[in-house]
């Protein structure tokens, strides 16, 4: 079932991906701008937002396994693509079928490693400026202590309350926090009857230690994104937290290069991309400089894309 579909240049092809077409952004918990995250996705049971995730190929979302306690009921599930809101998401919008989902087998309830899953769509969908897929990155990517980087989705701004209508996704910067210190954190003020929680191998923590701003319930399965070079590239799946925006509590997300076999043994064509060297200069506080994100058009010309590009889908 589509909503509509999305317009696209005549002869213009997406070249790469981690590349949206909008080049602004500011620092804080805040609405996204049109088309400006075309690989976040929304999870639909029974036409309600239940998680995030993001398009990775044309045919295949990358989301948390915790988001399905059933994953062979597909008929309940939809995903919508290229929304900007959930009410009314417009003529950019499409809603796609789910054919199956895969949860990673070593998942062994909230808060464990391996809290991933992958969805594959019945359909491959169309890419066009709303609707691209986003870079998964290959081990060799190192994700470092402070980077900044984004988290989005359409989950609660706090414990207590929803998202009000029309729903507008919600991005936010967050710095990179070690484990260590991760770990620290969540050892201060544990309650005495429990068990501190600790962040294991296959898990990235980043947020704030004052709290204030984090992802929340809604969130979960959604992507961390982090600038590498001009690409984004997805570093993380919102996991799980103690409650949200808490002092000493930031969110922990299960790093993406940690799965990368099972992944690859889910999508083989998938071709994860490489750390390269140079990369692209910070700002002095840590913003990232703007970056040339428009694919050229260069289609009508002959040019053989398909080479160019660093993923190629079947």
């Amino acid at each position: 079932m589509e909503l509509a579909h999305s317009e696209r240049h005549p002869g213009c092809l997406p070249l790469a991906c981690g590349r949206p077409r909008m080049l602004n952004r500011m620092v804080g918990g805040q609405d996204a701008l049109e088309g400006e995250w075309p690989w976040q996705v929304s999870i639909q049971r029974n036409g309600s937002h239940f998680c995030g995730g993001s398009l990775i190929t044309e045919r295949w979302v990358l989301t948390a396994a915790h988001c399905f306690s059933n994953t062979s009921e597909t008929s309940l599930y939809q995903v919508l693509l290229g929304a900007r809101q959930l009410v009314k998401p417009g003529p950019h919008a499409m809603y796609a079928r789910v054919k199956r989902v895969e949860s990673n087998p070593l998942y062994q309830g909230m808060a464990s490693s391996a809290d991933v899953a992958l969805v594959e769509l019945e359909a491959p969908v169309t890419f066009t400026d709303y609707i691209l897929p986003v870079c998964v990155p290959d081990p060799s990517v190192v994700f470092e202590t402070g980077m900044n980087c984004w988290v989005t989705g359409w989950g609660s701004p706090s414990e207590q309350e929803r998202l009000p209508n029309p729903r507008i996704l919600q991005k936010l910067a967050v710095p990179i926090i070690d484990t260590p210190k991760c770990n620290l954190l969540y050892s201060k003020d544990a309650e005495s009857s429990f068990q501190p929680k600790t962040i294991k191998e296959d898990m990235l923590c980043a947020g704030f230690a004052e709290g204030k701003k984090d992802a929340c319930k809604g969130d979960s399965g959604g992507p961390l994104v982090c600038l590498v070079g001009q690409s984004w590239m997805q570093a993380g799946v919102i996991s799980w937290g103690e409650g949200c925006a808490r002092r000493n509590r930031p969110g922990v997300y299960i790093r993406v290069t940690s799965h990368h076999n099972w992944i690859h043994r889910i999508i083989p064509k998938l071709q994860f991309q490489r750390a390269r060297s140079g990369g692209q200069k910070r700002g002095s506080r840590g913003h990232q400089l703007p970056s040339r994100n428009l694919a050229p058009c260069l289609a009508a010309h002959g040019i053989l894309l398909v080479l160019m590009a660093p993923l190629t889908f079947l």
